[in-house]
C-alpha cells in the first residue's frame, strides 16, 4: 500500500478491530441493510496540496488526532442504538462490512504514502510520484485505499504466494459509482482479492464495493463482479501488470496466474495481516520502520496522549508554499 505506507512508515497505525470499535447511528437487525454511517472521522489538511510539504492528519468524532493505520477499527462493529449498546447483527452482510481509507480517488494519479501516519506525498528522486495514465486509463480506475489495522508482515512468507509481504497496510480497490474523496472512512464489502507480486514481495489487492453504492445489495463475491461489471476485472489485471512499465520497470506478476480469489479466500487473507499487524503494535515483532505511534491502543507501547499527538500534528508547518509539482497529462501506449 503505497498511498497509505509512507504514514505507516513514518507513524501511520490501525487500532485492533477487538480494541477499537466504530460508533454507527440508527437500527440494526438481522436481515436489515446497514444503515448511512455518520462521519466518525475527519481530516485536516498542512502544507500545500502538491508539494512535498503536503500532509493530510486525521481526527475522530471528538475532535482528536488519531492514526489512520493504527487507530481506526479494521471491522465495522454496530455498537450502540441512540448511545444504547445493542447486540450485533450475525449475519454474512454484517460480518463482512470492513472500514476502508481512501488514499487516492478515482481518476486521479497522486500517490500518498510519518509518527500518527498523515497521508503525504509519495516522493522520489526529490519530486512528487504519480501513477502514469496507461491508455485508455486516466490514473487510478477505482477508489484506492487501504485497511486499517492490518500489515502484511516482510518476515513471513505466504504459503500460498511462496512470497513475503511487502511491509504495508493491505491495499484496496474499491469499484462503485462514486468518486470518493481522499481521506474518507468508508464501509466496504469484501468482494475478493488478488495477489500482485512486486519485486519479489506478495502484494494483495483486496476488490471492495462501497457499502452505500445503489449496486451493494446485488454484487457479494467476485463472480457478481464479473457479472455486473464486466470488464473490469480484466481491466485492473492489466492496469496492475502495466502500470509501473513507463517507468522503465518490467511488467508485474501475479500468484494463481493473475485469478482473483473468492470473498471467503480474502477474508482469510485479511484474517491473517490483522493478527500481523496486532503483534506489531504489540512489539512481539519487529515493525522495521513503521512508525507505530497511536492514541487509541492503550495497551500498546506506541501509545501517546492526545497532547502528544497534538504537538506532533503542530510540529509539522502549515503554510502554504508556492511550490507545486503537477502532474504530466499525457497517455502512455504501450507495444503489444
Amino acid at each position: 500500500m503505497h498511498a497509505l505506507l509512507p504514514l505507516l512508515r513514518t507513524g501511520w497505525g490501525w487500532r485492533a478491530g477487538s480494541l477499537v470499535a466504530a460508533r454507527l447511528p440508527g437500527s440494526v437487525s438481522a436481515g436489515s441493510r446497514p444503515g448511512r454511517a455518520m462521519a466518525l472521522y475527519h481530516t485536516e489538511e498542512r502544507g500545500q496540496p502538491h508539494s512535498p510539504g503536503y500532509r493530510l492528519f486525521f481526527k475522530n468524532e471528538a475532535g482528536h488526532y488519531i492514526s489512520p493505520f493504527h487507530d481506526i477499527p479494521l471491522r465495522v462493529d454496530f455498537t450502540e442504538e441512540n448511545g444504547i449498546p445493542t447486540k450485533r447483527a450475525r449475519n454474512d452482510d454484517y460480518e463482512n462490512l470492513f472500514n476502508m481509507v481512501v488514499e487516492i480517488p478515482r481518476w486521479t494519479n497522486a500517490k500518498m504514502e510519518e509518527p500518527l501516519n498523515p497521508i503525504k506525498p509519495d516522493i522520489k528522486e526529490g519530486k512528487l510520484r504519480y501513477v502514469a495514465n496507461i491508455f485508455p486509463h486516466k490514473g487510478y480506475i477505482w477508489n484506492y485505499g487501504a485497511l486499517p489495522q492490518t500489515w502484511e508482515d516482510p518476515h513471513r512468507k505466504d504459503e500460498s504466494t511462496d512470497c513475503c509481504g511487502d511491509d504495508d497496510p493491505i491495499d484496496v480497490c474499491e469499484i462503485g459509482s462514486k468518486v470518493l474523496s481522499r481521506g474518507e472512512v468508508i464501509r466496504v464489502k469484501i468482494l475478493g482479492v488478488l495477489a500482485l507480486i512486486d519485486q519479489g514481495e506478495t502484494d494483495w489487492k483486496i476488490i471492495a464495493i462501497n457499502v452505500d453504492d445503489p449496486e451493494a445489495s446485488k454484487i457479494h463475491d467476485i463472480d457478481d463482479v464479473k457479472k455486473y461489471k464486466p470488464g473490469y476485472l480484466e481491466a485492473t489485471l492489466d492496469w496492475f501488470r502495466f502500470y509501473k512499465v513507463p517507468e522503465g520497470k518490467p511488467e508485474n506478476q501475479f500468484a494463481f496466474n493473475g485469478e482473483f480469489k473468492s470473498k471467503a479466500f480474502a477474508l482469510e487473507v485479511i484474517k491473517s495481516t490483522h493478527e500481523f499487524w496486532t503483534a506489531m503494535l504489540m512489539k512481539k515483532c519487529d515493525g522495521g520502520a513503521i512508525n507505530c505511534t497511536n492514541v487509541q491502543v492503550c495497551d500498546s507501547p506506541f501509545h501517546c496522549t492526545q497532547e502528544e499527538a497534538r504537538s506532533l500534528v503542530e510540529s509539522v508547518s502549515s503554510s502554504l508554499s508556492k511550490e507545486s509539482d503537477e502532474e504530466e497529462q499525457a497517455w502512455h501506449f504501450l507495444g503489444k
